[in-house]
Protein backbone atom coordinates (compact mmCIF):
# COMPACT_ATOMS: atom_id res chain seq x y z
CA UNK A 1 0.00 0.00 0.00
CA UNK A 2 1.20 3.64 -0.86
CA UNK A 3 1.20 6.57 1.36
CA UNK A 4 0.14 9.82 0.51
CA UNK A 5 1.26 12.37 2.57
CA UNK A 6 -1.83 15.44 1.68
CA UNK A 7 -4.78 15.75 3.87
CA UNK A 8 -7.41 12.96 2.32
CA UNK A 9 -9.98 14.67 1.19
CA UNK A 10 -12.68 13.27 3.04
CA UNK A 11 -11.04 14.98 6.13
CA UNK A 12 -10.93 18.22 4.73
CA UNK A 13 -13.91 19.42 6.36
CA UNK A 14 -12.96 17.90 9.84
CA UNK A 15 -9.73 19.48 9.45
CA UNK A 16 -11.60 22.80 8.00
CA UNK A 17 -13.70 23.65 11.27
CA UNK A 18 -11.02 22.61 13.75
CA UNK A 19 -9.05 25.42 12.05
CA UNK A 20 -12.54 28.01 12.19
CA UNK A 21 -13.14 26.65 15.95
CA UNK A 22 -9.24 26.99 16.74
CA UNK A 23 -9.50 30.54 15.02
CA UNK A 24 -13.16 31.70 16.39
CA UNK A 25 -13.35 30.03 20.14
CA UNK A 26 -9.70 29.35 21.69
CA UNK A 27 -7.40 31.70 20.10
CA UNK A 28 -9.73 34.96 21.77
CA UNK A 29 -9.71 32.92 25.48
CA UNK A 30 -6.32 31.94 25.02
CA UNK A 31 -4.04 34.60 27.51
CA UNK A 32 -7.47 34.86 29.93
CA UNK A 33 -7.13 31.29 30.91
CA UNK A 34 -3.12 31.16 30.54
CA UNK A 35 -3.34 34.15 33.30
CA UNK A 36 -6.04 32.51 35.12
CA UNK A 37 -4.16 29.09 36.17
CA UNK A 38 -6.15 26.34 37.68
CA UNK A 39 -9.79 28.06 36.90
CA UNK A 40 -11.91 25.92 34.51
CA UNK A 41 -12.61 27.40 30.82
CA UNK A 42 -16.27 27.50 30.81
CA UNK A 43 -16.69 28.49 27.10
CA UNK A 44 -15.23 24.81 26.38
CA UNK A 45 -18.50 23.23 27.37
CA UNK A 46 -20.68 24.01 24.25
CA UNK A 47 -17.30 23.19 21.83
CA UNK A 48 -17.78 19.85 23.71
CA UNK A 49 -21.25 19.34 23.22
CA UNK A 50 -20.86 19.67 19.48
CA UNK A 51 -18.21 17.51 19.49
CA UNK A 52 -20.16 14.57 20.93
CA UNK A 53 -23.53 15.78 18.90
CA UNK A 54 -20.43 15.19 15.70
CA UNK A 55 -19.73 11.67 17.59
CA UNK A 56 -23.17 10.40 18.00
CA UNK A 57 -24.31 11.63 14.57
CA UNK A 58 -20.97 9.37 13.08
CA UNK A 59 -20.00 12.84 11.39
CA UNK A 60 -16.75 13.28 13.75
CA UNK A 61 -14.45 10.95 11.66
CA UNK A 62 -12.05 11.11 14.92
CA UNK A 63 -12.88 14.63 15.70
CA UNK A 64 -10.61 14.09 19.19
CA UNK A 65 -8.67 11.93 21.38
CA UNK A 66 -11.66 9.19 21.35
CA UNK A 67 -11.13 8.45 17.74
CA UNK A 68 -8.14 6.74 17.98
CA UNK A 69 -8.15 3.38 17.66
CA UNK A 70 -7.65 0.24 15.25
CA UNK A 71 -10.02 -1.27 13.85
CA UNK A 72 -10.10 -5.12 14.16
CA UNK A 73 -12.74 -6.10 11.02
CA UNK A 74 -10.02 -4.98 8.55
CA UNK A 75 -7.26 -6.93 9.24
CA UNK A 76 -7.59 -8.17 5.02
CA UNK A 77 -7.84 -5.02 4.24
CA UNK A 78 -6.98 -4.41 0.20
CA UNK A 79 -6.80 -0.82 -0.03
CA UNK A 80 -5.47 2.05 2.01
CA UNK A 81 -7.48 3.39 4.29
CA UNK A 82 -7.85 6.93 6.55
CA UNK A 83 -9.74 6.63 9.10
CA UNK A 84 -9.89 7.82 12.76
CA UNK A 85 -6.21 7.65 13.72
CA UNK A 86 -5.39 10.26 10.89
CA UNK A 87 -8.45 12.28 11.27
CA UNK A 88 -7.65 12.97 14.96
CA UNK A 89 -4.34 14.08 14.61
CA UNK A 90 -5.14 16.67 11.50
CA UNK A 91 -7.90 17.92 13.94
CA UNK A 92 -6.01 17.90 17.33
CA UNK A 93 -2.87 20.06 15.09
CA UNK A 94 -5.32 22.76 14.39
CA UNK A 95 -6.94 22.81 17.41
CA UNK A 96 -3.29 23.47 18.77
CA UNK A 97 -2.87 26.18 16.38
CA UNK A 98 -5.38 27.83 18.47
CA UNK A 99 -4.78 26.75 21.92
CA UNK A 100 -2.66 23.81 23.37
CA UNK A 101 -3.73 24.04 27.18
CA UNK A 102 -7.27 24.52 26.29
CA UNK A 103 -6.87 21.46 23.66
CA UNK A 104 -5.68 19.41 26.50
CA UNK A 105 -8.68 21.04 28.69
CA UNK A 106 -11.10 20.01 26.63
CA UNK A 107 -13.71 17.24 28.42
CA UNK A 108 -13.71 13.87 27.38
CA UNK A 109 -10.69 14.20 24.98
CA UNK A 110 -8.01 13.21 27.67
CA UNK A 111 -5.37 11.57 26.92
CA UNK A 112 -6.41 8.47 29.21
CA UNK A 113 -9.98 8.62 26.78
CA UNK A 114 -7.13 7.88 23.96
CA UNK A 115 -6.07 4.55 26.04
CA UNK A 116 -9.48 3.52 26.57
CA UNK A 117 -10.12 3.84 23.04
CA UNK A 118 -6.82 1.78 22.23
CA UNK A 119 -7.42 -1.39 24.29
CA UNK A 120 -10.92 -1.32 26.14
CA UNK A 121 -12.52 -4.22 24.77
CA UNK A 122 -16.07 -3.38 23.51
CA UNK A 123 -18.06 -3.75 26.72
CA UNK A 124 -15.30 -1.44 28.26
CA UNK A 125 -16.02 0.91 25.30
CA UNK A 126 -19.66 0.88 25.78
CA UNK A 127 -19.28 1.21 29.48
CA UNK A 128 -17.16 4.30 29.84
CA UNK A 129 -18.61 5.89 26.96
CA UNK A 130 -19.15 10.02 27.56
CA UNK A 131 -16.89 9.55 30.16
CA UNK A 132 -13.88 11.97 30.83
CA UNK A 133 -10.65 10.09 31.51
CA UNK A 134 -7.47 11.43 32.70
CA UNK A 135 -4.09 9.17 32.31
CA UNK A 136 -2.20 8.46 35.53
CA UNK A 137 1.57 6.71 34.43
CA UNK A 138 4.02 8.94 36.07
CA UNK A 139 5.62 8.69 39.74
CA UNK A 140 7.40 10.58 42.69
CA UNK A 141 10.21 8.03 41.90
CA UNK A 142 10.45 7.85 37.98
CA UNK A 143 9.81 10.08 35.06
CA UNK A 144 9.60 8.49 31.82
CA UNK A 145 10.50 5.33 32.88
CA UNK A 146 7.23 3.72 33.19
CA UNK A 147 8.65 0.11 34.03
CA UNK A 148 9.45 1.75 37.52
CA UNK A 149 5.73 1.86 38.42
CA UNK A 150 5.24 0.95 42.04
CA UNK A 151 1.41 1.56 42.45
CA UNK A 152 0.46 -2.01 43.27
CA UNK A 153 -3.13 -3.21 42.07
CA UNK A 154 -3.87 -6.67 44.33
CA UNK A 155 -6.78 -8.70 43.29
CA UNK A 156 -9.41 -8.95 46.57
CA UNK A 157 -12.17 -11.07 45.68
CA UNK A 158 -13.97 -8.99 42.29
CA UNK A 159 -11.87 -5.86 43.32
CA UNK A 160 -8.72 -4.60 42.85
CA UNK A 161 -7.34 -2.24 45.71
CA UNK A 162 -4.68 -0.20 44.65
CA UNK A 163 -2.28 1.90 46.32
CA UNK A 164 0.36 4.86 45.19
CA UNK A 165 0.70 8.27 43.96
CA UNK A 166 0.85 9.67 40.48
CA UNK A 167 2.21 13.24 39.66
CA UNK A 168 1.88 15.20 36.70
CA UNK A 169 -1.97 14.02 35.79
CA UNK A 170 -3.49 16.09 33.06
CA UNK A 171 -6.81 16.79 34.21
CA UNK A 172 -6.81 15.16 36.86
CA UNK A 173 -8.87 17.43 38.87
CA UNK A 174 -11.58 17.81 36.69
CA UNK A 175 -12.02 14.10 34.63
CA UNK A 176 -14.41 11.58 35.66
CA UNK A 177 -12.17 8.94 36.19
CA UNK A 178 -8.53 8.34 35.82
CA UNK A 179 -6.88 5.71 33.68
CA UNK A 180 -4.05 4.74 36.58
CA UNK A 181 -0.53 2.21 35.57
CA UNK A 182 -0.24 -0.12 38.48
CA UNK A 183 1.31 -3.55 38.99
CA UNK A 184 -0.27 -6.59 39.59
CA UNK A 185 3.84 -7.87 41.31
CA UNK A 186 6.65 -6.40 41.11
CA UNK A 187 8.65 -9.53 41.37
CA UNK A 188 7.07 -10.11 37.90
CA UNK A 189 8.55 -6.93 36.20
CA UNK A 190 7.13 -4.84 33.15
CA UNK A 191 5.07 -7.65 32.16
CA UNK A 192 2.82 -7.30 35.02
CA UNK A 193 1.88 -3.89 34.82
CA UNK A 194 -1.67 -3.18 33.64
CA UNK A 195 -4.00 -0.13 33.35
CA UNK A 196 -7.05 0.49 35.49
CA UNK A 197 -10.21 2.86 35.11
CA UNK A 198 -10.27 4.30 38.38
CA UNK A 199 -13.79 6.52 39.23
CA UNK A 200 -13.77 9.95 40.48
CA UNK A 201 -15.26 9.33 44.33
CA UNK A 202 -13.61 5.48 45.08
CA UNK A 203 -13.17 5.78 48.59
CA UNK A 204 -9.23 6.37 48.89
CA UNK A 205 -8.49 8.63 46.06
CA UNK A 206 -7.46 11.81 46.51
CA UNK A 207 -6.40 15.14 44.65
CA UNK A 208 -3.34 16.32 46.92
CA UNK A 209 -2.45 19.37 44.65
CA UNK A 210 -2.76 21.38 41.41
CA UNK A 211 0.75 22.19 39.72
CA UNK A 212 1.63 25.31 38.72
CA UNK A 213 3.36 25.44 35.74
CA UNK A 214 6.10 27.01 33.17
CA UNK A 215 3.29 26.12 29.88
CA UNK A 216 -0.66 24.92 28.98
CA UNK A 217 -1.71 27.25 32.28
CA UNK A 218 -5.35 26.09 31.27
CA UNK A 219 -4.45 22.80 31.83
CA UNK A 220 -5.13 21.38 35.66
CA UNK A 221 -2.07 18.92 36.26
CA UNK A 222 -2.86 17.18 39.58
CA UNK A 223 -0.98 14.60 42.12
CA UNK A 224 -3.32 11.35 43.37
CA UNK A 225 -2.61 9.49 45.77
CA UNK A 226 -4.76 6.05 45.86
CA UNK A 227 -5.08 4.21 49.13
CA UNK A 228 -6.86 1.28 49.60
CA UNK A 229 -8.66 2.09 46.73
CA UNK A 230 -10.89 -0.97 45.59
CA UNK A 231 -11.78 -0.86 41.70
CA UNK A 232 -14.19 -3.65 39.92
CA UNK A 233 -12.08 -6.55 38.05
CA UNK A 234 -14.10 -5.50 35.22
CA UNK A 235 -12.19 -1.97 34.98
CA UNK A 236 -8.83 -3.31 34.57
CA UNK A 237 -8.27 -2.88 30.39
CA UNK A 238 -7.03 -5.86 28.46
CA UNK A 239 -6.03 -9.26 29.62
CA UNK A 240 -5.65 -9.23 33.23
CA UNK A 241 -3.16 -12.81 32.59
CA UNK A 242 0.55 -11.84 33.45
CA UNK A 243 2.35 -12.98 29.92
CA UNK A 244 6.19 -12.80 30.49
CA UNK A 245 6.95 -13.62 26.98
CA UNK A 246 4.76 -10.45 25.84
CA UNK A 247 5.91 -7.98 28.47
CA UNK A 248 5.33 -4.89 28.29
CA UNK A 249 3.94 -4.35 25.10
CA UNK A 250 0.46 -4.55 26.07
CA UNK A 251 0.11 -1.59 28.50
CA UNK A 252 3.02 0.23 25.86
CA UNK A 253 0.76 -0.07 22.69
CA UNK A 254 -1.70 2.97 23.89
CA UNK A 255 1.54 5.37 23.27
CA UNK A 256 1.53 3.69 19.90
CA UNK A 257 -1.50 5.54 19.20
CA UNK A 258 -1.31 8.58 21.92
CA UNK A 259 2.34 10.02 21.18
CA UNK A 260 1.22 10.81 16.84
CA UNK A 261 -1.36 13.02 19.37
CA UNK A 262 1.02 15.04 21.26
CA UNK A 263 3.30 15.40 18.09
CA UNK A 264 0.39 16.53 16.43
CA UNK A 265 -0.25 19.37 19.37
CA UNK A 266 3.55 20.16 18.68
CA UNK A 267 2.89 20.58 15.15
CA UNK A 268 -0.23 23.01 15.33
CA UNK A 269 1.38 24.47 18.33
CA UNK A 270 4.84 25.50 16.20
CA UNK A 271 2.50 26.59 12.84
CA UNK A 272 1.06 28.60 14.74
CA UNK A 273 4.38 30.77 16.08
CA UNK A 274 5.19 30.18 12.10
CA UNK A 275 1.95 31.60 10.60
CA UNK A 276 2.45 34.97 13.14
CA UNK A 277 6.29 35.25 12.65
CA UNK A 278 5.80 35.24 8.93
CA UNK A 279 3.35 38.08 9.38
CA UNK A 280 5.51 39.92 11.83
CA UNK A 281 8.54 39.29 9.45
CA UNK A 282 6.52 40.88 6.44
CA UNK A 283 5.17 44.15 8.75
CA UNK A 284 9.09 44.88 9.01
CA UNK A 285 9.74 44.85 5.52
CA UNK A 286 11.13 41.39 5.73
CA UNK A 287 9.37 39.27 2.75
CA UNK A 288 10.38 35.51 2.79
CA UNK A 289 11.03 34.10 -0.54
CA UNK A 290 9.93 30.41 -1.39
CA UNK A 291 11.87 31.09 -5.09
CA UNK A 292 15.27 31.80 -4.38
CA UNK A 293 17.51 30.20 -2.34
CA UNK A 294 17.85 30.84 1.15
CA UNK A 295 21.57 32.12 0.86
CA UNK A 296 20.50 35.10 -0.81
CA UNK A 297 18.09 36.42 1.54
CA UNK A 298 17.46 38.38 5.04
CA UNK A 299 19.22 36.13 7.51
CA UNK A 300 15.53 36.25 9.11
CA UNK A 301 14.09 35.07 5.75
CA UNK A 302 16.77 32.28 5.56
CA UNK A 303 16.17 31.27 9.58
CA UNK A 304 12.25 31.05 8.81
CA UNK A 305 12.42 28.75 5.85
CA UNK A 306 14.72 26.26 8.17
CA UNK A 307 12.36 26.30 10.94
CA UNK A 308 9.52 25.42 8.24
CA UNK A 309 11.39 22.75 6.62
CA UNK A 310 12.31 21.02 10.04
CA UNK A 311 8.70 21.70 10.58
CA UNK A 312 7.38 20.07 7.31
CA UNK A 313 9.47 16.60 8.78
CA UNK A 314 7.99 16.60 11.96
CA UNK A 315 4.13 16.88 10.28
CA UNK A 316 5.40 14.20 7.92
CA UNK A 317 6.50 11.93 10.10
CA UNK A 318 3.41 12.45 12.68
CA UNK A 319 1.24 11.92 9.57
CA UNK A 320 2.86 8.42 8.75
CA UNK A 321 2.82 7.24 12.22
CA UNK A 322 -0.92 8.15 12.36
CA UNK A 323 -1.88 6.46 8.31
CA UNK A 324 -0.02 3.37 9.47
CA UNK A 325 -1.85 2.91 12.53
CA UNK A 326 -4.97 2.97 10.49
CA UNK A 327 -3.68 0.67 7.78
CA UNK A 328 -3.03 -1.97 10.92
CA UNK A 329 0.94 -1.74 10.07
CA UNK A 330 3.21 -1.55 13.56
CA UNK A 331 3.94 2.04 14.19
CA UNK A 332 6.21 1.68 17.25
CA UNK A 333 8.45 2.88 15.59
CA UNK A 334 7.31 5.31 13.47
CA UNK A 335 5.28 6.82 16.66
CA UNK A 336 8.71 7.61 18.90
CA UNK A 337 10.13 9.08 15.43
CA UNK A 338 7.44 11.70 15.21
CA UNK A 339 6.94 11.98 19.03
CA UNK A 340 10.76 12.53 19.01
CA UNK A 341 10.85 14.96 15.99
CA UNK A 342 7.76 17.08 16.45
CA UNK A 343 8.46 17.30 20.23
CA UNK A 344 12.19 19.22 19.72
CA UNK A 345 10.93 20.91 16.62
CA UNK A 346 8.15 22.55 18.37
CA UNK A 347 10.31 23.92 21.19
CA UNK A 348 13.08 24.97 18.64
CA UNK A 349 10.20 26.40 16.37
CA UNK A 350 8.56 28.33 19.10
CA UNK A 351 11.50 29.77 20.79
CA UNK A 352 13.17 30.75 17.35
CA UNK A 353 10.13 32.78 16.43
CA UNK A 354 10.47 34.81 19.34
CA UNK A 355 14.12 35.27 18.73
CA UNK A 356 13.00 36.70 15.28
CA UNK A 357 10.26 38.77 16.73
CA UNK A 358 12.76 40.54 19.43
CA UNK A 359 11.09 42.51 21.72
CA UNK A 360 7.04 41.35 20.36
CA UNK A 361 8.45 38.01 20.45
CA UNK A 362 9.11 38.10 24.15
CA UNK A 363 6.25 40.35 25.10
CA UNK A 364 2.72 39.65 26.24
CA UNK A 365 2.06 41.77 23.27
CA UNK A 366 1.14 38.68 20.64
CA UNK A 367 1.60 34.88 21.61
CA UNK A 368 4.53 33.93 20.49
CA UNK A 369 6.26 33.78 24.46
CA UNK A 370 3.09 31.51 25.39
CA UNK A 371 3.65 29.12 22.21
CA UNK A 372 7.20 28.55 23.49
CA UNK A 373 6.32 27.83 26.79
CA UNK A 374 3.50 25.32 25.73
CA UNK A 375 5.57 24.02 23.39
CA UNK A 376 7.95 22.61 26.00
CA UNK A 377 5.91 20.02 27.63
CA UNK A 378 5.13 18.81 24.00
CA UNK A 379 8.61 17.36 24.18
CA UNK A 380 8.84 15.81 27.48
CA UNK A 381 5.06 14.26 28.28
CA UNK A 382 4.36 10.59 26.95
CA UNK A 383 8.37 9.77 26.87
CA UNK A 384 10.66 12.75 26.76
CA UNK A 385 12.72 13.10 23.98
CA UNK A 386 15.82 11.38 25.20
CA UNK A 387 13.56 7.86 25.84
CA UNK A 388 12.35 8.81 22.16
CA UNK A 389 15.74 8.44 20.87
CA UNK A 390 16.27 5.37 23.19
CA UNK A 391 13.34 3.77 21.97
CA UNK A 392 14.47 4.12 17.85
CA UNK A 393 17.65 3.22 18.72
CA UNK A 394 16.40 -0.24 19.77
CA UNK A 395 13.58 -0.68 16.98
CA UNK A 396 16.26 0.32 14.55
CA UNK A 397 19.42 -2.16 15.86
CA UNK A 398 17.08 -4.68 17.08
CA UNK A 399 18.37 -4.79 20.58
CA UNK A 400 16.08 -5.19 23.59
CA UNK A 401 15.45 -2.41 26.52
CA UNK A 402 17.88 -4.87 28.55
CA UNK A 403 21.03 -4.03 26.11
CA UNK A 404 19.95 -0.92 25.58
CA UNK A 405 19.92 1.19 28.27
Amino acid sequence: MAINLEVPKKHRALVDQAHQVAMNMLRPISRKYDIAEHEYPKELDMLAAMIDGLSESGASEGAGATGVRRDSDDADQKTVKNGANLASVTSVAEMCWGDTGLLLSMPRQGLGNSAIASVANDEQLERFKGRWASMAITEPSFGSDSAAISTTAVLDGDEYVINGEKIFVTSGERSDCIVVWATLDKSLGRAAIKSFVVEKGTPGVKVERLEEKLGIRASDTAVITFTDARVPKENLLGSPEINVEQGFAGAMATFDNTRPLVAAMAVGCARASLDLTRDLLKEAGIEVDYDRPAILQHAAAAKFLQLESDWEAGRLLTLQAAWMADNRKPNSLEASMAKAKAGRVGSDVTLSCVELCASIGYSEEELLEKWARDSKILDIFEGTQQIQQLIVARRVLGLSSAELK
